[in-house]
């Protein structure tokens, strides 16, 4: 059992070292063919600080990688966010050796366009270079080579749902050769059930087991201080699998406080990385169309102010991001009028003008939006705000309504490019349209977001529901 681990921990090693030298080979390798493309007589023809460059960030990167976790083993776990790890250290190796050639009095020799296309063409090719790797890992894997054996401690929901997965996602490398559950009838024929404790510790040691994963509830805190205590002195890998779907609201993250780990169980996706890009995705998108419709913007409010006396801009305050009220921003559509509560648009509503119609119709009406956005009061996508009065009723109604201002409200959404726009005269179109609202939050990508600007542009700027 000794020698077996000797020779896999020695692999691994050599495995290790391996990307960590075809890394340093593709950053140099970048360097030189974006030279080969934009110098005329390549690389070695121009200033030395080009080759210097090149070389520094590619001893760099043999330093600087190890430190951000990329090279750890990735079975199951986010290739997304391997890819930006790998980014984010790549940037940090590429900005040290600008900060090099500029200690050296160099940086002003440096082609800026060579520079440019050297940083993204490495990054790019570090990226592809993974996908590559995990896609004919996948392959092997597949066919039961290299895959690991794993042992679920628990076999209730949970464990059950991570032995499905383990099936489902083949390619990355585990099987399951035992379950131990003192009471379940229902363990799959092709593992071994085991019954009591020592059973288990036989089992560990005679079949190889490389990890154990305990997906016990949390109530069951004893249990897993006895596993860990069992195996304390084994060379295999014990992982917790803690039941928050049971009490998740929004989602989950594990963090640190105040020097302690704890799992946010009502944690929404959009925070932190994720947030910041996000956040200024959102700018970046509302200031190019700003500018690019600013003549469009121009008429309508030309229009607005010629056809009806009153503001151009319409006001009313909603909540945003975890309650903060702020004052969403639309072209007006009605005649300047008395409210008395929030009273919703009707077909036929008297107190909408012509051009009133026609921009609530198109969904044009909400085009100052992007002004909240890049106040950072909203965001492209998101929850749409609702009227105050709306949260104070429907908040009583209908359960987690307020959940959606845990997140910054937006402009377009899920609900709405799948129909749930206009007026909601009824608890029951409220209803799902807060659950399409949940759906988001708890499924938040940037991958998503770009689907329903899509299908916002494309189909959801016009609807029957708008008036």
């Amino acid at each position: 059992m000794a020698s077996n681990w000797n020779v896999a921990a020695e692999r691994r090693t050599a495995l290790h070292y391996l990307y960590r030298l075809g890394d340093a080979l593709l950053i140099g390798a970048a360097g030189v063919a974006v030279g080969a493309l934009h110098f005329p007589g390549g690389i070695r023809e121009e200033a030395p600080v080009h080759g210097f460059l090149t070389m520094l960030c590619a001893l760099g990167a043999l330093v600087v990688f190890p430190a951000f976790g990329i090279y750890d083993s990735w079975r199951g776990r986010s290739r997304a966010v391997l890819i930006l790890r790998i980014w984010a250290a790549w940037t940090t190796v590429f900005i040290t050796g600008l900060l090099g050639t500029f200690l050296i009095h160099q940086i002003a020799i440096v082609s800026r366009v060579w520079s440019m296309g050297w940083f993204v063409s490495a990054a790019l090719a570090l990226a592809a270079a993974r996908v590559v790797m995990f896609r004919m890992l996948a392959n092997v894997r597949e066919q039961g080579i290299n895959a690991k054996r794993v042992l679920i401690f628990g076999y209730g929901p949970l464990g059950r749902e991570m032995y499905l997965r383990v099936h489902r996602f083949r390619g990355t490398g585990y099987r399951v050769v035992g379950i131990y559950d003192e009471t379940s009838a229902t363990i799959p024929s092709d593992v071994v059930p085991l019954r009591t404790m020592e059973e288990v510790t036989v089992f560990v040691h005679n079949q190889g087991v490389r990890e154990i994963w305990l997906t016990l509830p949390m109530a069951a805190c004893r249990d897993l201080s006895s596993v860990v205590r069992q195996f304390r002195n084994e060379l295999i890998d014990i992982r917790w699998v803690p039941d928050v779907s049971s009490v998740e609201l929004l989602g989950h993250r594990f963090s640190e406080f105040m020097g302690l780990p704890v799992i946010d169980l009502n944690a929404p996706p959009v925070s932190g990385i994720t947030g910041l890009l996000k956040a200024s995705f959102d700018r970046v998108f509302s200031c190019a169309v700003l500018i690019g419709l600013s003549p469009l913007l121009l008429t309508i409010a030309l229009l607005v102010k010629w056809t009806s006396p009153g503001p151009v801009l319409f006001r009313q305050q909603r909540l945003g991001i975890d309650g903060q009220p702020f004052d969403v921003l639309k072209f007006r559509t009605m005649r300047v009028h008395q409210e008395d509560g929030v009273l919703q648009a009707v077909p036929g509503d008297t107190r909408v003008t012509r051009v009133g119609a026609f921009l609530r119709r198109t969904s044009l009406d909400e085009l100052p939006q992007f002004i909240n956005v890049l106040r950072g009061e909203m965001s492209v996508v998101g929850p749409r705000p609702h009227a105050m009065e709306h949260n104070a009723i429907y908040k009583e109604l209908i359960d987690r309504y307020m959940l959606r201002h845990r997140v910054k409200p937006g402009i377009t959404g899920w609900a709405q490019i799948n129909g749930l726009r206009g007026q909601t005269d009824t608890v029951e179109k409220m209803r799902k349209r807060i659950q399409f609202d949940i759906y988001y939050i708890q499924h938040w990508s940037f991958v998503l977001d770009l689907r329903i600007i899509l299908r916002t542009a494309l189909h959801g700027w016009t609807g029957a529901s708008a008036y």
